[in-house]
């Protein structure tokens, strides 16, 4: 591990830099990439993002102020990359030894760059990707804070999850008072639904089972439902929550479908249940509130080891008195 400085200083002196976010990307992992890119391009360098799937509509004017730039990177840097494995195939494959540097927020980061910078206190990678862009002075434009002020109010849920501190709304206010449109992005970000998305949650909803005398809600998202529906990887975004806003549940289960027949597990809880701890049992990990791991299938055999191990955990927290 590094420190931020140690970051910063290490940027100064790179040249030519792809920065990678992780697969099924979110606002955060975007945001990060966005506003790093500008700013390091702001400083004279090229530098460009990757992902292994496309920028969306959704999340498209976060690079507006981005330049296109061609060129043989000689810095790889991953921003909210918890693991070499989120960057997806074949993005993983190019560029598995090779990363330089690692800026996270993530607790359970498994360390793959040479250099790592982790602060597991963050909301969201993009509030370090602030800290980042001041220490190297680049100036933080309307189009970068558009992309910081998105990667931190998509990870706190608009603010009403538990990982949103002082801090958190300090620099949300410093976007702000750029003079972007903080409200429209809100409005973007959850308010503003496609009908597919709509079908979807229909289906999600419809798919739900409780568990562990009602503490435990499980919810799918099966392939043949996204292709009824006609969902694409925008429309899934924060389906995983739905299974924790009911009344009584301490712990939201989403299994989602994968092609090679495994499945994507994302635990969302409520205090004091710790998510990552659970889903640290299958290789997994994340924060305490929100987390994941991936299960073999078929999904009752997947659902049952899930649920197994959110019980054994809850009868721990009774006998510790937790």
């Amino acid at each position: 591990m590094i420190s931020l400085d140690d970051a910063a200083e290490y940027l100064r002196r790179a040249d030519d830099i792809v920065i990678l976010s992780h697969q099924f990307p979110d606002g955060d992992t975007f945001g990060s990439a966005a506003a790093l890119c500008m700013a390091l391009q702001s400083m004279g360098k090229r530098a460009k993002t990757r992902c292994r799937h496309a920028v969306s509509a959704k999340y498209a004017f976060m690079f507006r102020g981005v330049k296109k730039q061609e060129f043989e990177p000689k810095t790889v840097v991953a921003v909210d990359v918890a693991d070499i494995d989120l960057l997806g195939e074949p993005i993983r494959e190019e560029y598995e030894g090779r990363v330089d540097l690692c800026i996270d927020h993530h607790a359970g980061n498994r360390t793959f760059a040479k250099y790592t910078y982790v602060d597991s206190t963050a909301a969201a990678t993009t509030e370090i990707i602030y800290a980042l862009i001041t220490k190297l002075g680049a100036k933080i434009t309307p189009e970068i804070a558009e992309a910081i002020y998105t990667g931190i109010t998509t990870d706190t849920g608009c603010f009403k999850y538990t990982n949103a501190t002082p801090r958190t709304y300090r620099i949300a206010a410093c976007m702000m008072e750029t003079g972007i449109d903080a409200a429209a992005i809100n409005r973007e970000m959850f308010d503003t639904k496609t009908r597919a998305r709509l079908e979807m949650e229909r289906r999600v909803l419809d798919s739900m089972n409780f568990y562990l005398d009602d503490r435990c809600a499980v919810v799918y998202i099966l392939r043949d439902m996204i292709a009824e529906s006609g969902a694409c990887e925008d429309d899934l975004e924060g389906l995983a929550a739905i299974p924790r806003q009911i009344e009584g549940v301490l712990v939201g289960v989403t299994l989602r479908e994968k092609k090679s027949g495994e499945y994507k597990v994302s635990l969302r809880t409520q205090e004091p249940v710790n998510a990552a701890q659970i889903c640290a049992l299958f290789d997994g990990g994340g924060h305490a509130c929100a987390a994941g791991c991936t299960l073999p299938g078929p999904k009752e055999a997947a659902t049952e080891r899930i649920v197994a191990a959110i019980g054994a955990y809850l009868e721990q927290q009774k006998e510790d008195g937790r």
